[in-house]
């Protein structure tokens, strides 16, 4: 297989990939999803990533289809890779894709719930802390593997009931003394003399103009009595052979300097290759020793990662209290929904109510209405997040959970950029995937911010109407709902209410959509609000004559509320 037969990899990344690593080695850390080997060789982490889960989960990834939706997408895993207990649980995370059927989401999700279940009955914490002390090694695999045997974690992750301690510590003994790519201090009693011997001719290297000054200094006479004084001095620091320290010594050297800089490189030389091929044999031994127990390593990576990468998803489920989704054929439907974006930022996030398509909410289409600052926006991203997550296979952000598998999901935020461009990317963005055969899921705001209001109505109309024509589920939010002709019967009109103003002047919103009630903008609140913080009286005036153009009783009894 080519390298680059997989999405992203073009002729110069597979160049780097072969050029680094090799081409087996960049196609098996593409297919195992080994993002470090990737980045190791030359990619950036946000490229590796894209090219694994194109590898992995590349169908998937279609279901995003558009940029808000990919947005969501990217903004979700990166609020679940916080909770990743180590780098290599991080990678694996960052590459989770939607699945297509409820049957393989089930089963992720139904692994998290266990392993959630799992923690809560053993010392979740220190597992947690166990996992990540691993770096990727075989040495910290083994080391975690036998720490989380020591936690009792066999008794409640099945990938651990194969893993025996005893082959386990021998494999920690051989892995201790191959540190690395190398072979460990204490391990060998000759190669630790040689070390040992290598280290001190180099310390005389380094202090190579002493030891001339020194041998200047010992009263020796001529030059046999300056080598004899030199191989003394050199024996004695390095408890190196009399023998081959002589043989070491320069037969030509033009003056002391010369000699004893010419000598020392012959003998660090020397004692160098001595160690290199003694490390070489040790290694040999050691190696020869690992192929015993090496599958027993193997499976010690495989669980450690493979319950990193679970348990991290777990803590995701119990850091915000996510509860599991159940699947259904059609719609979507939230009970208690909260926006995890307003959650990380620590707001009073007020549980939503909502659904589209189901069994509680069967109308197919909703039109979303109601005040400026009024959470609609929120909502939909509120409603997209749980799609996403569900469709990962993950826990949610509500208390209960009924939700479809979309083949298309279209999120589209509101953007103030009112041309012609604009509305044909957007057009040409939002309406294939519900013009096609799939299941699609249509969330789209104010569509009004990008053209005229009228044209706005009935391209939304229109909107409306194909979501209805195709069999999807949408919500649209906008505030023409009085200008939209008649919709079909299978779709309703809700409504999000402001309530009035905070003795703060804070605008207060009842965030729960109230079905089949056509929400209102309450301009005369904000009026009511300038009015209130107005500075002098010529800037109340003039707000005063917007209260007249809103309603003047309106904002006089919104005034007394907050007075009162």
């Amino acid at each position: 297989m080519r390298l680059q037969e997989y999405w992203g990899v073009g002729p110069k990344t597979e160049e780097l990939l072969t050029e680094e690593i090799g081409r087996e080695e960049a196609l098996q850390a593409i297919e195992r999803a080994d993002l470090k080997t990737l980045k190791d060789a030359g990619l950036s982490r946000g490229r590796a990533a894209r090219v694994v889960r194109r590898a992995k989960g590349g169908s998937g990834l279609d279901v995003l289809a558009t940029p808000d939706s990919r947005e969501v997408y990217k903004d979700l895993l990166e609020i679940v890779g916080r909770h990743a207990v180590n780098d290599d649980a991080a990678d694996r995370v960052s590459v989770v894709t939607p699945y297509l059927t409820a049957e393989e989401a089930e089963e992720r999700l139904q692994e998290i719930v266990e392993t959630r279940e799992a923690l809560d009955r053993v010392d979740g914490d220190g597992v947690v802390d166990v996992l990540g002390e691993y770096d990727r090694t075989e040495r910290t695999a083994v080391e975690v593997a036998l720490e989380l045997l020591e936690h009792d974690v066999d008794s409640e992750f099945p990938v651990f009931r194969e893993l025996e301690a005893a082959a386990l510590e021998e494999a920690r003994e051989v892995l201790t003394k191959l540190e690395g790519a190398g072979v460990g201090d204490d391990v060998d009693t000759e190669l630790a003399r040689q070390r040992e011997a290598l280290e001190a001719v180099e310390s005389m290297q380094e202090d190579e103009t002493d030891l001339v000054e020194s041998l200047r200094d010992s009263g020796a006479r001529d030059a046999g009595e300056v080598r004899e004084a030199f191989v003394d001095r050199v024996v004695e620091e390095t408890g190196l052979d009399y023998t081959e320290v002589e043989e070491a010594c320069a037969q030509d050297a033009v003056d002391l300097m010369d000699f004893v800089g010419d000598s020392l490189r012959t003998l660090g030389d020397r004692v160098r290759r001595r160690v290199e091929e003694r490390e070489d044999e040790v290694e040999e031994e050691l190696r020869e020793e690992l192929e015993d127990v090496q599958d027993e390593v193997d499976g010690a990576v495989d669980a450690v990662e493979e319950l990193g990468f679970k348990v991290s998803l777990a803590e995701f489920m119990g850091v915000y209290g996510l509860q599991p989704p159940s699947y259904v054929d059609d719609g979507v439907t939230v009970e208690a929904a909260r926006n995890l974006d307003l959650v990380l930022r620590g707001d009073d996030v007020q549980p939503v109510d909502y659904g589209v398509g189901g069994e509680t909410r069967p109308e197919r289409v909703a039109v979303l209405t109601g005040a400026n600052s009024g959470g609609k926006t929120t909502l939909l991203e509120t409603v997209c997040q749980v799609v996403l997550l569900a469709q990962m296979g993950l826990p949610v952000p509500a208390e209960d959970a009924e939700v479809a598998v979309f083949e298309d999901l279209v999120f589209h935020r509101r953007h103030s950029s009112f041309n012609a461009g604009v509305l044909e990317s957007t057009l040409r963005s939002v309406v294939p995937p519900v013009a096609g055969a799939g299941d699609t899921l249509m969330l789209v705001d104010e569509f009004e911010a990008i053209t005229e209001p009228g044209s706005a109505a009935e391209l939304l109309h229109g909107l409306v109407t194909l979501t209805v024509e195709r069999d999807a589920v949408g919500v649209y939010v906008t505030h023409l709902a009085d200008d939209l002709k008649p919709l079909p019967e299978v779709a309703r009109i809700d409504g999000i209410f402001a309530e009035g103003l905070s003795d703060d002047l804070e605008l207060q919103v009842d965030y729960q959509p109230r079905f089949d009630e056509l929400g209102k903008s309450t301009p005369e609140f904000i009026v009511s609000r300038l009015i209130a913080e107005a500075d002098d009286g010529v800037e109340q005036q003039g707000f005063q004559v917007l209260a007249e153009a809103v309603g003047v009783e309106k904002v006089q009894s919104t005034l007394e509320e907050v007075e009162d």
